[in-house]
């Protein structure tokens, strides 16, 4: 398989270099679900490089009526902002493609780079890495998971070079389209080749058309009607194009009008073509879409080729592609990327559904006094392997945080991690199910608190740079100073100096987090409460006391601080990935962080890190009476039960976004471009966007979240001002409203952009199009429709999203894929049950009614009928009648 496929794939708009300077320097937020979607996983983590690339020159809700057996009893569902569902009831879910890159680059005359990653889906930014700074064997470390359009057509990872003068340069791109992903059910994990990249062949957008061949007549008549256009590639510098479509049949060729300055052309033109009687049955219509030029050459838009041996006529929107290659691109010499991409496509029932299997789960939790062994959650567990436990891990953590059982199951998890464990220096060691639990847990509860903790930090050493090295071997003792006419300093200097600057970070850092204890989320202090109860029980001895703490430090440091210093971009910390000296800082402080959550029980390997004991030792006490002060919280807020939902960042009048933006109405008259958007501070929740003049202000305008009908990015040059986009909500009187919103930067108005859209997701009526400008004077500026009430010339894109911890809890989609994590375990499920089901007949029925393996068995029986149910009137013309949900539930 061809790593790229440049004529199946529509590429991005070059519109003369500025998309990477606007479009492509998109940073994301946010997602959630629409119905008929999918969702795309985009992974990028560090790897190694290829033993075989050298550096030649190739571097490389609750109480409704039963749909399956048992599915009327109600259960409490405290989330937020649940997703669209199709007409149906059930949604179509995701496509996982996870990007695992590592790249090996071609090095440019300079002999450096600075590369990042762009992906796009269709013509679509969806994910931007961040860059890594003087480097031709790059990492990223960052992962995305994004929902796209159940039709997408594929999707490209573009390499570009960053420049702090000038365009970016693009070194290189791999395509895969959605028909490579879905041929390897197992997905792609390879290194695939750069191919470069053409502005001029570049083609992106959709035309449509109709095809009709009279079948009467002498002789028979073909007529093509050329109706529009959309999402055509810019070829001017003003950011559009002079399109006009060339048709070519039976060796004659007509061409329509142009149409000047725009990316959306309405020709509706019929152009004729006579066909003769012994014309071939496999002859194809030729259509090709070019940008008429004044002077020189016109350049290429995209073609489409469509069979005549069609029966009946042919109408509808079809994409643009490439001209085939004639040459065979050389493989390897832009370098290589290393992907691993999966592909998922999922259906998301009603939450209704799936309350069974949620109860199933959270019947141990609601009832501790059944055998921990013989529970739907152990049989999970059992199940599970270790590609898939991390996974497992999040959804559980999902759905019980939207049940209010979070502490229960980490309670529950840790506990029968205790009861395997008999050496306490191993606990909590392994990538267990417990670890991953906890680990999950405290990124969903505990970010922003991190944050808090964190950011001063981290913040200061990437704006003071300073050169600090402990290691003899890797000092450079030229760097340690600016030029001097002192010369270089002497290894004891550097040492020194560095000393003298990671105490002050550490010591920065320590004092933060033992005065934090009034920031911690009561939810994350609750759970090392029950944490340090269940160790304190297994390993009651005297000379087992120290790791009542190691238990709590080793998740708070160890793989929650630890991590956060070591790499900020991937906690949110930094948008750009460090240097390779604040690297190296980062990396001094995490391994300090790392000594102090061990408790001093195993002191670093490094000998050369020995002087910082000095300050390491007397914060280890600190941080005993941190972690005593940490779990000093109210018994009762403590157990499973009440008060403990206070989880700001899933709560609905919780603020998602906010921060000073400029804004203006599209109904308010013309000003001077100096003044026609006003500054106003914005705040995003998931019930509304509101903005005033200032934060404290009491006065202020206010958007319905469940109004908005669509989320969309303005054209460049539309306005004097760049990086602009609109939302589109219905007014009291029905009449959308459009308001135009400008962010400072590109990265800024793709986190608004992905907000807003997670959190109208939930939204009916979206609409399919919208237009990309604005109407000015008599006509629009994108299609040049006169009509002020025309229909969208472009497709929204309400469909994309971006997962991200902080967004609204989905217990079905949760659930969804706990059920199909329970059914791809095939024949080891049906084993375990068959073990639990044999130790069930001479014990007690649990509570429930059921042995637990006969119970599991029905719920996910009920669950396969309706996914038969609705995937059988998903393609029909009608939804399934409740009379048919019922038959389906007995059959």
């Amino acid at each position: 398989m061809s790593p790229c496929h440049r004529d199946t794939f529509p590429a991005p708009r070059p519109d003369t270099g500025k998309w990477v300077a606007t479009e492509t320097q998109a940073w994301l937020h946010r997602w959630h679900r629409h119905p008929g979607t999918q969702e795309c996983v985009v992974e990028v983590t560090p790897g190694s490089p290829s033993s075989k690339c050298t550096r030649k020159r190739c571097c490389p809700q609750a109480g409704h009526p039963a749909e399956t057996g048992q599915l009327s009893a109600p259960m409490a569902m405290d989330f937020v902002a649940s997703a669209l569902v199709n007409p149906w009831g059930a949604r179509l879910r995701e496509h996982h493609v996870v990007l695992d890159p590592l790249c090996l680059l071609f090095p440019p005359s300079s002999g450096s780079s600075d590369p990042y990653c762009v992906v796009k889906v269709d013509n679509e930014v969806v994910a931007r890495t961040a860059t890594v700074w003087r480097s031709l064997n790059p990492f990223w470390g960052e992962e995305f998971t994004l929902r796209l359009p159940s039709g997408f057509h594929g999707l490209t990872i573009y390499v570009l070079d960053e420049d702090t003068i000038g365009h970016d340069d693009v070194i290189g791109k791999v395509s895969l389209s959605h028909q490579q992903i879905s041929a390897q059910p197992r997905g792609i994990d390879s290194w695939l080749s750069l191919a470069p990249v053409r502005p001029d062949q570049e083609v992106q957008g959709e035309i449509h058309l109709e095809v009709r061949v009279s079948e009467q007549g002498h002789p028979r008549v073909l007529r093509c009607h050329l109706i529009a256009a959309r999402d055509l590639a810019p070829r001017d510098p003003s950011g559009t194009s002079d399109p006009f479509v060339r048709v070519s049949c039976c060796g004659h060729t007509q061409e329509t009008a142009v149409i000047k300055k725009t990316r959306f052309p309405h020709w509706d033109e019929v152009l004729e073509f006579e066909l003769a009687e012994d014309e071939p049955g496999d002859s194809v219509l030729s259509v090709e879409v070019w940008d008429w030029d004044i002077v020189g050459k016109n350049d290429f838009l995209g073609q489409v080729e469509v069979p005549l041996d069609a029966s009946g006529p042919t109408e509808g929107w079809f994409q643009l592609l490439p001209f085939p290659s004639s040459t065979e691109e050389p493989g390897g010499q832009l370098g290589s990327l290393r992907l691993t991409v999966r592909l998922l496509e999922d259906m998301v029932l009603p939450q209704h559904c799936y309350q069974p299997l949620i109860q199933l789960l959270a019947e141990p939790l609601c009832c501790p006094g059944q055998p921990a062994a013989s529970t739907a959650l152990a049989v999970l567990e059992e199940v599970t392997s270790g590609d898939s436990r991390q996974d497992v891990a999040t959804k559980l953590v999902k759905v019980f945080l939207a049940q209010d059982l979070a502490v229960p199951f980490l309670d529950y998890v840790i506990t029968r991690e205790l009861s395997r464990t008999t050496d306490p220096n191993t606990l909590f060691r392994s990538n267990s199910l417990a670890s991953k639990s906890v680990e999950q847990f405290l990124k969903a509860v505990g970010l922003p608190y991190l944050h808090a903790v964190l950011k001063p930090v981290v913040n200061r050493i990437f704006e003071e740079k300073k050169y600090v090295e402990l290691d003899p071997c890797k000092m450079e003792l030229s760097r340690g100073r600016r030029i001097s006419f002192k010369g270089s300093l002497s290894e004891a200097q550097v040492r020194e100096s560095s000393l003298e600057l990671l105490q002050g970070y550490l010591g920065d850092t320590v004092d933060t987090i033992v005065g934090s204890v009034d920031k911690c989320p009561l939810l994350m202090r609750a759970a090392f409460k029950q944490l340090r109860r269940r160790v304190e029980e297994r390993f009651p001895s005297a000379q087992h006391e120290e790791v009542q703490y190691v238990a709590i430090s080793g998740f708070l440091f160890l793989r929650f601080f630890a991590p956060a210093v070591l790499t900020p971009k991937l906690f949110g910390l930094r948008e750009q990935h460090a240097e390779p000296r604040i690297g190296r800082t980062l990396l001094l402080l995490a391994k300090a962080l790392q000594s102090i959550g061990n408790l001093g029980l195993q002191p670093g390997k490094e000998p050369w890190m020995t002087p910082l004991h000095t300050i390491i030792l007397p914060s280890i006490t600190r941080v005993r009476a941190f972690l005593d002060s940490l779990i000093d919280v109210d018994g009762t807020q403590a157990t499973a039960g009440e008060g403990m939902v206070s989880v700001v960042p899933f709560s609905p009048s919780a603020t998602i976004k906010e921060g000073f933006l400029h804004t203006r109405e599209a109904e308010e008259p013309s000003l001077l471009p100096r003044f026609a958007f006003k500054k106003r501070y914005f705040r995003l929740s998931a019930q509304a966007l509101s903005y005033s003049k200032s934060p404290e202000c009491q006065e202020h305008s206010c958007i319905p979240v469940e109004h908005i009908r669509a989320v969309e990015r303005v054209d460049e040059g539309t306005f004097p001002q760049p990086h602009i986009m609109q939302v589109v909500a219905q007014d009291g009187t029905g009449q959308l409203r459009t308001t135009y919103i400008q962010c400072k930067s590109a990265p800024e108005l793709w986190q608004w952009l992905w907000a807003l859209r997670q959190a109208s997701s939930a939204n009916g009526a979206m609409l399919p199009t919208c237009h990309p400008g604005t109407f000015r004077t008599t006509r629009w500026t994108c299609c040049l429709q006169p009509n002020r009430a025309a229909p969208g010339c472009s497709r929204t894109h309400c469909a994309v999203a971006l997962d991200e911890w902080s967004d609204p809890l989905d217990p079905a989609a949760a659930a969804q894929s706990i059920y199909g994590h329970l059914r791809r375990a095939g024949t080891r499920l049906w084993e375990v049950l068959a073990e639990h089901s044999a130790a069930g007949q001479s014990a007690e029925l649990e509570p429930g009614g059921g042995a637990v393996a006969l119970r599991l068995r029905a719920v996910l029986s009920d669950l396969d009928v309706a996914h038969e149910a609705f995937a059988r009137r998903d393609r029909g013309s009608s939804p399934p009648t409740d009379t048919e949900k019922d038959a389906a539930t007995a059959t």
